[in-house]
């Protein structure tokens, strides 16, 4: 039987209660609140864990500041704001990266479809476009659900009209990878509307970034996952079949790695995508002959020594 969950406003209610029944102070009554329905056997990882900020002065309650701040991003997009838009979507972005419950609240609240507004409004403007991106991947970490055909077209057209960019490039894969972990729909999706050769094609175009090649080469290993509990046959080895048969991934993945063999970080990402699409015998001897088993003994020997 899985946890049980409560609103977000159930426990900004027992907060509140905490304060003016029992004449708490504000971090009291929220660890008493957290104690109490810890207690009872309540999942709280995507709660807020904070005092909701006081009544205004006409006694209407107010918002967490991550709702405050998607409401003035909802108006900016509204208004075609193009001055305020870029430091909305900074402090969303911000916000949402501090933890699960700050996205999760704004996601219940209507922030994807505001995000997916903004990234078709900025598709003419690089920059605004860039951070739209990167405050929509901000979102979806941990939120796959988020994400509808619109957006995936969106991010499938832009990774391929503005591949050229690598900043647009890894923020658009990164939101690629958020969105496929743990959705297999999403995943076989993706999949189909082509992004295979748009991932192996960033590792190959921007081979000197090691952020693309190390987010790009975990999009592809993502691919190959079957982590979707609500699935219960997903396409997984088909996938990694793809990518090396049909986007001559073993290549790319290696000339990626003989790139970057003094970086420890770029090259236990390769080696792991390799090892998730060795799944025939045919695969492994090919990389050994495209010379991956030297590159996977250098990784190994720079973990003996660096622990």
């Amino acid at each position: 039987m899985g946890s049980k969950q409560i609103a977000q406003e159930t426990f900004d209610d027992a907060v509140q209660e905490n304060i003016t029944e029992f004449e708490m102070d504000p971090e009291e009554a929220v660890r008493e609140a957290v104690q109490q329905f810890e207690s009872q056997g309540v999942d709280l990882s995507n709660i807020v864990k904070a005092v909701r900020p006081p009544a205004s002065e006409n006694g209407q309650r107010q918002k967490h500041q991550i709702l405050q701040t998607l409401d003035s991003l909802s108006r900016a997009v509204a208004e075609l704001d193009e001055a305020e838009l870029p430091r909305q979507l900074s402090a969303l972005a911000a916000q949402c990266k501090e933890q699960l419950a700050f996205r999760h609240l704004a996601g219940h609240n209507g922030a994807y479809p505001v995000l997916l507004s903004a990234c078709q409004l900025a598709a003419g403007d690089r920059n605004l476009l860039l951070q739209a991106f990167s405050t929509l991947s901000a979102l979806l970490d941990g939120q796959p659900d988020l994400l509808d055909a619109a957006g995936q077209e969106l991010l499938l057209q832009s990774l391929r009209e503005r591949g050229e960019d690598a900043e647009l490039a890894l923020a658009g894969i990164r939101c690629v990878r958020h969105a496929c972990l743990k959705h297999e729909h999403n995943r076989q999706d993706f999949v189909k509307g082509g992004i295979l050769p748009v991932l192996t094609g960033a590792i190959t175009r921007h081979g000197d970034s090691a952020d693309v090649v190390r987010t790009a080469a975990s999009a592809l290993r993502v691919m190959t996952f079957d982590d979707d509990i609500r699935v219960p046959f997903g396409h997984a080895h088909d996938h990694a079949k793809m990518i090396v048969l049909e986007n001559d991934g073993l290549r790319v993945l290696i000339e990626a790695a003989k790139a970057f063999r003094g970086n420890s970080g770029v090259l236990s990402e390769l080696c792991a995508t390799l090892a998730r699409l060795s799944v025939r015998n045919e695969f492994c001897q090919e990389i050994v002959n495209l010379g991956g088993l030297s590159l996977m003994v250098t990784l190994l020997a720079d973990c003996m020594e660096h622990p």
